[in-house]
């Protein structure tokens, strides 16, 4: 480890891994997968049951900026105990009308601004004479 990413890692934690989760997941973790996005899984040894929480801790080290919805729905739902098989476990095939997943671009280059945003590119459409503006009396 280099000096960059151990600043990075004692003093960020939006930017993928911490020294404390390094170090919790060294000693507790066990890797589960990786998605197609480089964002690694894991879960305590061994699966086992925390008895604070009365499940399994599971948890994602993100590839990069810590993002919630950069992991895919198969990746969710096992996060979320709703499937109890990861992803790289099973044999799972997209259905062909399925999109490939993408993070959500809010905030970003790629977001969606629709015409007459004070973001977007295009003009705002004349106002039609539905609507007069309120001005003091």
């Amino acid at each position: 480890m280099n000096l960059s990413t151990f600043v990075t890692e004692l003093f960020t934690w939006w930017n993928g891994n911490t020294i404390g989760t390094r170090v919790h997941t060294w000693r507790y973790g066990e890797f589960v997968g990786e998605d197609q996005f480089g964002n690694k899984y894991y879960r305590t040894k061994g699966g086992a049951i925390d008895p604070a929480l009365g499940f399994e801790r599971r948890w994602v080290i993100f590839n990069g900026y810590a993002e919630a919805t950069a992991i895919p729905p198969g990746w969710h739902a096992w996060m979320h105990q709703r499937s109890d098989v990861p992803p790289s476990r099973e044999s799972y095939k997209a259905h062909e009308w399925e999109k490939p997943h993408r993070a959500n671009p809010t905030g970003t280059t790629e977001a969606y601004r629709p015409a007459g945003s004070t973001l977007g590119f295009g003009h705002r459409p004349a106002v039609t004479g539905d609507y007069r503006a309120w001005t003091p009396e």
